[in-house]
């Protein structure tokens, strides 16, 4: 598998970079390959889905699931997923740097997960250029359908975050949080 750290450091240190690197591109083809494959597997071919996932994702944790289709920009290379996670169809991860999924959280559908950005500078916009910050997902947390989660943000174990949800600052742990932007609604308490 490619080591993007090494041929490309400018992905995972947060600093403004072209993205249309020729090198770069060939790169993500090449990681997006496996994507494909995955995507177009059928139902009852699960011993092929692991494999692939073990082979396009950074980490594929013990009894981890994706549901197809997902959409990755380096095809799932820079995706982390601890053991026992379960992703529902519809993932979009933007996953131009490093995205980390503790074990045991459950990830709704349709949820984006976006470790780019671009600068607010028009003139730096126009050219193309962008910036990465890694998401973190602590273990055994639940995000809901259609939740956004933008880059650099972190969300703490046991914690919710509700279906429709935009995450533009770090959540703590165990509580619940809605809305666009996403706030902390109540801690989760003791059953």
């Amino acid at each position: 598998m490619i080591d993007t750290q090494a041929l490309f450091p400018q992905l995972h240190g947060g600093e403004i970079y072209d993205p249309g690197d020729e090198a770069m591109i060939q790169a993500q083809l090449e990681c997006q390959q496996l994507l494909y494959q995955y995507n177009a597997t059928r139902p009852d071919q699960g011993p092929l889905r692991r494999q692939l996932l073990e082979q396009m994702l950074a980490e594929a944790g013990e009894n981890c699931w994706v549901e197809p289709p997902m959409h990755a920009n380096w095809g799932g290379r820079h995706l982390h997923l601890g053991d026992w996670v379960y992703i529902n169809s519809g993932l979009t991860a933007v996953d131009d740097t490093h995205i980390y999924i503790g074990e045991h959280t459950m990830i709704g559908p349709n949820v984006t997960l976006a470790s780019a950005a671009h600068p607010l500078s028009p003139a730096m916009r126009e050219k193309g250029l962008q910036y990465n910050q890694p998401i973190h997902i602590g273990r055994n947390c639940w995000i809901g359908a259609g939740v956004i989660l933008l880059p650099g943000v972190s969300v703490g174990d046991n914690s919710v975050i509700g279906a429709g949800s935009v995450v533009t600052k770090d959540i703590p742990a165990n509580v619940v949080a809605v809305g666009g932007p996403c706030r902390v609604l109540h801690p989760i308490q003791p059953e």
